[in-house]
């Protein structure tokens, strides 16, 4: 465990999540930038590039806001970032995935990470039709239990900072994310997938400590900059980190 956790994820509760390889407008920008969320989250599961990750934080840097990478190609890594979050998928059956890929870019590239800037995430992908499903060989056939299991040993055993429950593209089971919540005592709760509006965001806000909003802002702005207010308006259970 890191004995002093970076302020900046545990003061999170609400994100939006943009993805470099989808078009954004700039009054759109702007709209997401000024609305209150806590921070910017920059990620994808496809079509990541430099160029497009580099374009977009530049873009962001024009408002006052913490801008993370999530880090999912090493030839997208960009400077300039508040944080580089690294995720760690759980319940996938490639172990590259867990650790592989991360051994490779440490053999890499060790002298040169910031590793004062780096959060480690452990993911539980639970949508079998999501990108990232397919592209890790995620069991997404996991019940509450199963999924707290694993949210109990990357909390326990592996101490990481932040357990992230992603249902990409649909809004999850909400007992199950509770239940995931209940295992941890120190790692942070982060939860994606199908907030479309204010009332499933505070449904997912009940439950989790951070909600992590993405593919609506694309669809429905009004829709998504209405889940900053019903966020932090939620009151979340005091269980977990």
């Amino acid at each position: 465990m890191r004995s002093m956790p970076l302020p900046m994820e545990n003061s999170w509760r609400h994100v939006f999540k943009l993805d470099p390889d989808r078009i954004i407008g700039e009054q759109e920008l702007e709209a997401v930038c000024t609305s209150g969320s806590d921070a910017i989250i920059i990620g994808g599961s496809s079509g990541v590039t430099y160029e497009n990750t580099e374009a977009l934080l530049e873009r962001i840097r024009r408002f006052k806001i913490d801008c993370a990478l999530e880090v999912s190609e090493l030839d997208a890594i960009v400077s300039g970032f508040d944080l580089y979050l690294i995720p760690m998928v759980l319940n996938t059956k490639r172990p590259e995935w867990l650790i592989g890929h991360h051994a490779r870019a440490i053999e890499k590239y060790g002298p040169f990470i910031p590793w004062d800037r780096l959060v480690s995430e452990g993911y539980i992908v639970l949508n079998p039709e999501a990108t990232v499903a397919r592209i890790t060989e995620a069991d997404t056939s996991l019940d509450a239990a199963a999924a707290a299991g694993y949210a109990g040993a990357a909390d326990k055993l592996m101490q990481l900072p932040i357990i992230y429950v992603e249902y990409s593209g649909r809004f999850g089971v909400m007992e199950l994310v509770g239940e995931v919540r209940r295992q941890l005592t120190q790692a942070r709760l982060f939860y994606g997938g199908g907030i479309t509006n204010a009332e499933t965001a505070r449904q997912a806000a009940a439950v989790s400590d951070t909600v992590v909003v993405g593919n609506v802002i694309y669809s429905d702005l009004a829709g998504a900059l209405a889940t900053v207010e019903a966020v932090k308006g939620a009151r979340s259970s005091s269980i977990g980190g």
